[in-house]
């Protein structure tokens, strides 16, 4: 890789990372205050329809928009801008009708749809976000060709585009449907409508883009027939499809079974369910947002070690990958533990409107705290696998990990002792599940074998120690301010404990020397870290 290509490939993840983290932020923004508007029993509703949308999405547009982008990279370095054209044309063909097949299932399909998931009340929200897979599916297309020459600001201004729009527009019309009397699954339809509106708007700027920078240059090469175009885009798009979707799938099985277990054996009527399904929602959000800005790490560090390994320069593919669990270990560790000790307060400051709900689903999230760390591990593992060129192996332990989950949501859910608490029990087991058989497997493929213990050990005592310092203050401030009030003085004592956590953990990472000069060399603004705190 030349320096020219390798500042060209940071300054694109740069791009990538940077919308990521505006696009989770704008998330935030629109996710808190809307689960304060539909409660536990609407946010159901919303996540029945959105986990039907995650699969048909997953499925259509998991893999196939790596695949165009890897195509048209190949042709671009060539200089055979026919074959890019070719490439571009019957990809948009293929998403066209996966995209139309979608939407179609879902918005004639919705009362079948819903019933299968024992949420009839859920009919409303699928259908309003059935014509988002169709939009989505040509903007997956039109993502992969941009990609693919290397220009990475259209995707990045499309998904801010289309946060801002589910922000600016579902938000606002969930508050006024239920403002007026309107029903909570039509609330959560009017949240999820933000969503349908976002992704049209989204795919209107990626083809008034693309239309307004079309290539025009004559080319000469001839390009490949469009049967043989399918058959690549297909040959590599379907085993990453498989990976990524089968956690969507097991999601989707999940809900069902657990809606069906609480009305089935614990004889639980559909709103009652809903409820209880929704408070493991509300706590499910926190692990999943954190989650989420694992995958920029992950994006910028792990084509180091593919380069590396791609010139059996072994040591140096060690070295990205030690880097890459370092981060990893230092990011998730204190913020699972984190939302574990803190697990009730933090809910009762997001959920200031949902109080009943906060305090049900903090239990819930002193559980997923955990949780997030396996979650964390596994999104690092599975992309380690990827680099040494074993793409099947993640979906064999993603499946293993969806069988401990719904099994054992089958047996702890409908068990009344248990119930709904089951559900986070068993998220984290299968996430265990998980990062177990990835950790044995990395291991079992790297070159020069990872030290886990070296590499976990010190972090692990950090976020103890951590977790400790942040409970403790938390509940110092919170019992000094009571007299301002339950809400304010648990406000306070959240933002201390954060605080003080974050300070703690700051100074035993230094102090430990956890953090290295490589581990902070490949990202932005590395260099100026190292002089600031005086890696080594």
């Amino acid at each position: 890789m030349s320096n020219q290509k390798k500042q060209s490939f940071l300054g694109g993840a740069a791009i990538l990372a940077s919308a990521v983290v505006i696009v989770k932020i704008i998330g935030a923004f629109y996710k808190l205050p809307l689960n304060n508007i539909l409660g536990a029993q609407g946010k159901t509703y919303f996540n029945t329809a959105y986990y039907i949308y995650n699969v048909l999405l997953t499925v259509s547009t998991a893999g196939l928009p790596l695949a165009i982008s890897k195509m048209t990279s190949e042709a671009h370095a060539q200089g055979r801008d026919n074959e890019k054209r070719r490439i571009f044309r019957t990809a948009i063909w293929l998403f066209f009708g996966l995209g139309l097949v979608g939407s179609l299932l879902m918005f004639f399909g919705a009362a079948q749809l819903a019933a299968f998931m024992n949420n009839d009340m859920a009919r409303l929200p699928i259908r309003a976000l059935a014509p988002a897979v169709f939009c989505v599916c040509l903007l997956a297309c039109m993502r992969g060709y941009t990609q693919g020459q290397g220009n990475m600001k259209p995707t990045a201004v499309s998904q801010v585009l289309e946060a801002l729009c589910k922000l600016g527009i579902g938000l606002p019309l969930a508050w006024y449907v239920l403002k007026i009397g309107m029903s909570l699954d039509t609330g959560a339809a009017g949240a999820i409508f933000g969503v349908t509106i976002g992704t049209v708007f989204s795919m209107l700027f990626l083809t008034g883009y693309l239309l307004s920078h079309r290539d025009h240059t004559d080319a000469l090469d001839v390009p490949s027939s469009s049967g043989q175009i399918m058959k690549r885009i297909l040959s590599i798009g379907i085993p990453i499809t498989l990976s990524n979707s089968a956690m969507s799938i097991i999601n989707l099985i999940d809900t069902k079974i657990v809606m069906g277990r609480l009305q089935g054996a614990l004889h639980l009527t559909e709103a009652e369910a809903s409820a209880l399904n929704g408070q493991y929602g509300l706590a499910m959000d926190m692990p999943n947002m954190v989650a989420s800005f694992v995958y920029p790490v992950t994006m910028s560090l792990i084509p180091f070690a593919a380069a590396a390994l791609a010139k059996k320069d072994y040591a140096g593919a060690d070295r990205s990958i030690s880097s890459a669990f370092r981060l990893i270990a230092i990011l998730a560790l204190p913020a699972g533990v984190g939302l574990s000790v803190l697990s009730t307060p933090i809910e009762l400051l997001v959920l200031p409107s949902q109080r009943a709900d906060a305090l049900a689903a903090g239990p819930h999230l002193r559980i997923l705290g955990f949780a997030l760390i396996f979650i964390c591990i596994m999104i690092l593992t599975n992309a380690i696998l990827q680099t040494y060129g074993k793409e099947r192996i993640p979906i064999f332990t993603v499946i293993a990990g969806g069988v401990t989950k719904i099994v054992m949501n089958y047996i702890l859910v409908g068990n009344p002792d248990i119930n709904i608490h089951g559900a986070p029990i068993s998220t984290l087991c299968c996430y265990l599940v998980i990062c177990a058989l990835n950790l044995f497997f990395v291991w079992k493929y790297s070159p020069q074998k990872p030290r886990y213990l070296q590499l976990f050990a010190k972090p692990v005592a950090a976020s103890a120690l951590m977790g400790a310092s942040a409970w403790a203050v938390h509940g110092f401030v919170e019992r000094a301010l009571r007299g301002l009030g339950v809400y304010t003085a648990n406000a306070a004592g959240v933002l201390a404990g954060i605080a003080a956590g974050v300070v703690v953990y700051a100074v035993l990472v230094i102090a430990l020397r956890i953090l290295r000069a490589d581990d902070v060399r490949s990202i932005p603004k590395g260099e100026t870290l190292i002089k600031l705190l005086h890696l080594k």
